[in-house]
């Protein structure tokens, strides 16, 4: 008699979604005996989503492709919810997984639930205490919460969250972070940038500056605060090159131009691909950003980070000494920078902390605890334990 096969839905829409969820998708296809996975995209994200589904290989399945010019937070949750609708209805999954924060995940676990499928929750537990920031992803994580079965938390400290808010101790395992799979499987020592401008960097005598800043909550002044301070550091370092894949964002492209325009030394960018933009932070020397996958990822490279952010859902990094959570007060990111390239025990001590969020094994795990929840495997996978 053949054993009937587990169907495992991977639902994402945005490209923080899909580099973490491409090693789960991946693993569940390790395993063809078991398990038959199926992977749905709204399409929150289209351009950026579909360099990493090229990246790694990934056809989806269904792809709802919602993306519109001005769509707002009602338009996609509406959008999504009826898509996924009419994909649960067809295919009938065991499982659904949802990653993190966005309004994908949200939509995507409320629709399950409404089809009473059972979720589980890549990256679960995340939280900074504060509904509004960062807004919507704070409540997208807590209402994520409360309709998920299987708690993927990525740390000892995201565990602990969920314990507080009276999830089952039997509900959550502690995998690591899949960003950490994504990252090793991606950064290559001897890879070559095709961008003409990123090959003519000398990344050796130079000490690089990456530059991210996409948050709703920094848009205007506290961004052109960041970029006044960055000018200030490039204008004092003869040394220090900023590269900058500026948002999309009409709001932060305007303050961009603005502060930074024209000046020597800093290259503004379009957003890179995943594999370019992996490869260009493992050989930068620090980085300034207002993200969240960031501050898991440049720890996994030793690259120290300055966090744009007057919160943050990471808070292991910090205790671990690897990030450092400053705002966007102009004087305040001026003088840490400026700590940071100038005072080498400061830096070696951030660049060398441990790495809090994963070893590469967090895609494995998870694979591992749906069989063992589904009586596939013979015993609860370990969890992800800092050094």
């Amino acid at each position: 008699m053949t054993m009937s096969r587990l169907k495992i839905m991977t639902i994402f829409g945005t490209r923080p979604e899909a580099i973490k969820m491409a090693p789960v998708v991946l693993q569940l296809a390790k395993y063809p005996d078991m398990i038959e996975p199926v992977v749905a995209v709204t399409a929150q994200h289209r351009e950026m989503l579909d360099q990493v589904l090229k990246l790694f290989a990934i056809k989806p399945d269904h792809d709802l492709d919602i993306m519109a010019t001005g769509q707002t937070l009602f338009d996609i949750t509406c959008r999504a919810m009826q898509g996924l609708n009419a994909v649960l209805a067809q295919e009938k999954p065991d499982m659904v997984l949802v990653h993190g924060d966005t309004t994908t995940t949200f939509a995507g676990a409320l629709t399950a639930f409404y089809h009473q499928i059972a979720v589980g929750h890549v990256e679960a537990g995340l939280r900074t205490h504060n509904r509004y920031s960062p807004y919507p992803e704070e409540m997208n994580r807590k209402l994520t919460g409360s309709l998920t079965d299987l708690h993927f938390a990525p740390t000892g400290t995201a565990q602990a969250n969920l314990l507080q808010e009276g999830v089952d101790p039997a509900d959550i395992f502690v995998t690591g972070n899949t960003v950490i799979d994504a990252l090793l499987a991606t950064v290559d020592p001897q890879y070559r940038f095709t961008c003409p401008l990123l090959a003519g960097i000398n990344y050796t005598d130079r000490k690089v500056i990456l530059v991210t800043t996409h948050r709703r909550e920094n848009l205007g002044e506290p961004m052109r605060h960041v970029y006044q301070a960055l000018r200030d550091i490039v204008r004092e370092f003869a040394d220090v090159e900023v590269v900058f894949p500026v948002h999309r964002n009409p709001l932060v492209r305007d303050v961009v131009n603005s502060e930074l325009g024209g000046l020597e030394r800093v290259h503004l960018i379009d957003p890179l691909e995943y594999q370019p933009f992996a490869n260009l932070l493992a050989r930068s020397y620090l980085v300034l950003t207002d993200s969240g996958g960031i501050q898991e990822e440049a720890p996994a490279l030793g690259k120290p980070v300055l966090v744009l952010r007057d919160t943050t859902e990471r808070p292991e990094a910090i205790e671990a000494g690897t990030v450092k959570l400053i705002g966007t007060d102009r004087d305040r990111v001026y003088t840490e920078t400026r700590l940071l390239l100038t005072g080498q025990a400061e830096y070696e001590q951030m660049a060398n902390a441990c790495n809090p969020y994963g070893d590469g094994c967090a895609s494995r795990r998870i694979v591992q605890a749906i069989l063992w929840r589904k009586g596939l495997s013979a015993g609860r996978p370990g969890s992800f334990c800092r050094e």
